[in-house]
């Protein structure tokens, strides 16, 4: 990836959650910020309760998720909400907060978990390409496995994502944690 040649992206997809796609993604941000390119970390949805204060849109402040914000660090860049557009904040075993693009979105929350994403995907596809329109570079994590067939139809995070960025994929895995087979 060179300067100029317009926006490239790579995306890291794990075999399971806690694979070590965010490690990786951070690692990458740095690697090509030190080769002089403009980077841009991206996570189309995060689901953490692990989170910093970012500037949003209109001179507000909003939420993303801690793995985005050191990863912007690492890629020597201010954090912001297109970093992580959107922010689900788990509550309870069956309820998440929703932020996007750094606020809370409580009609969002009501809505059910599987038809939710296709509200909220155009988010993710509006930051992304913000991003990509902005850097040399875009590096996308992941969330969870792409192989969760049970999560494949409403899945925007993963393959959605990468087919949108034209991205490069790298898989990570942990044999530890079972997930090799994916």
């Amino acid at each position: 990836m060179q300067k100029g040649q317009g926006a490239c992206a790579v995306m890291v997809l794990g075999t399971t959650s806690g694979a070590g796609k965010s490690w990786l993604a951070t690692a990458l941000c740095r690697w090509y910020a030190r080769q002089g390119l403009r980077v841009a970390p991206f996570k189309a949805q995060n689901m953490s309760n692990n989170a910093r204060v970012v500037p949003a849109p209109g001179g507000r402040l909003g939420e993303i998720g801690s793995a985005q914000y050191f990863q912007a660090l690492a890629a020597r860049t201010a954090p912001d909400v297109l970093h992580n557009p959107v922010l689900l904040k788990p509550e309870a075993d069956t309820r998440s907060q929703v932020v996007v693009m750094g606020e809370v979105r409580r009609d969002l929350a009501a809505v059910p978990w599987r038809e939710r994403s296709e509200a909220l995907w155009p988010h993710a596809r509006a930051a992304l390409g913000t991003l990509m329109a902005g850097h040399d570079v875009v590096v996308i994590e992941g969330a969870g496995s792409p192989a969760e067939i049970n999560l494949h139809a409403s899945d925007y995070v993963n393959m959605r994502t990468a087919q949108a960025a034209g991205a490069a994929c790298l898989l990570v895995t942990d044999i530890d944690r079972g997930g090799a087979f994916a």
